[in-house]
């Protein structure tokens, strides 16, 4: 099957590589020079624009984008929708929130165009070992696309969720349960690491991958960076998010679901952020005030 495809970061140049091992043919476009050079010498056909990009596809054309969400996804399908034509396909294969997925379908609806949002997980590892999808949208795009997922996914590795926003809506969730699991491990390993006995953390993580009911490929990464460097010296204790987590929350909290645990965990990273807590401040103040307990001074 032949695919447009517009980002070549680290997750899409290796779906497009995964796809030309696949036997599909893809046309690339990044704003990289470099990066569409990369693509090409894999075997894409590269594009100097969007609009060289849709004129190099065949009729219905089906153009997948995997860009930054936000405003980066918005200015994209904003410039396709005009040089794309009726019964064409837009993916959008990133981390977008799901309402603006469901904003965009209506929007392709209105000019004719079809839309899918794909979550797509998987990672720097997805080339090796697939990606796994979750899919949004009409049925018709969806079938037309499956070469396409099913090349990009591992064996069962994808499912169509249901109407436009699902997908998105599913790895939001996805990447909610994310935060929690690696919240905890963290939490576990450094409980271990301030005990009286000399554990070798790397060792306990290569067995808890034994058969334990806590085994993960979160648990397996895990213990390959501690094998690297077992104190994790070489990393600051800062924690980003991308967003899915945020959305999460709200809409637990729309939806009146006690999600304590993702919710704190989104809050913890907001805490690794902070060069210092002024809230930690104010509640020593008081402890001073009150009681008369020391303090630290700076």
């Amino acid at each position: 099957m032949q695919l447009g495809f517009i980002g070549l970061g680290k997750m899409g140049a290796n779906m497009v590589q995964r796809l030309l091992e696949g036997g599909h043919k893809v046309v690339v476009y990044d704003r990289s020079d470099e990066a569409i050079k990369s693509s090409e010498a894999k075997g894409a056909t590269a594009a100097s624009s969007l609009e060289d990009l849709v004129k190099k596809l065949d009729k219905p054309a089906a153009v997948w984008v995997m860009v930054p969400s936000g405003a980066p996804v918005n200015q994209t399908i904003d410039a396709l929708k005009p040089i794309l034509a009726k019964g064409d396909i837009v993916i959008d294969g990133g981390n977008s929130n799901f309402k603006e997925s469901k904003a965009h379908s209506d929007d392709c609806r209105n000019s004719g165009l079809e839309w899918v949002d794909v979550g797509t997980s998987g990672g720097i590892w997805g080339l090796k070992l697939g990606y796994c999808m979750m899919i949004g949208g009409e049925e018709e795009p969806v079938k037309r696309l499956d070469p396409i997922f099913k090349t990009l996914a591992p064996e069962n590795g994808y499912l169509h969720a249901g109407k436009a926003g699902a997908g998105h809506y599913a790895k939001m969730i996805h990447n909610g349960i994310e935060y929690g699991m690696m919240q905890a491990y963290g939490e576990g390993f450094e409980i271990l690491r301030a005990s009286d006995y000399d554990f070798n953390l790397a060792a306990l993580a290569e067995l808890w991958m034994q058969g334990s009911v806590i085994r993960s490929w979160l648990l397996e990464l895990c213990g390959d960076a501690l094998k690297r460097d077992p104190d994790l010296k070489g990393i600051k204790d800062y924690v980003e998010d991308s967003g899915e987590g945020r959305w999460t929350v709200l809409e637990a909290i729309e939806h009146d679901v006690p999600a304590l645990t993702l919710m704190l965990s989104l809050m913890v990273r907001f805490r690794s952020r902070q060069e210092e807590s002024f809230s930690a401040k104010v509640i020593a103040a008081l402890r001073k005030e009150f009681g008369g307990h020391g303090v630290k001074a700076k």
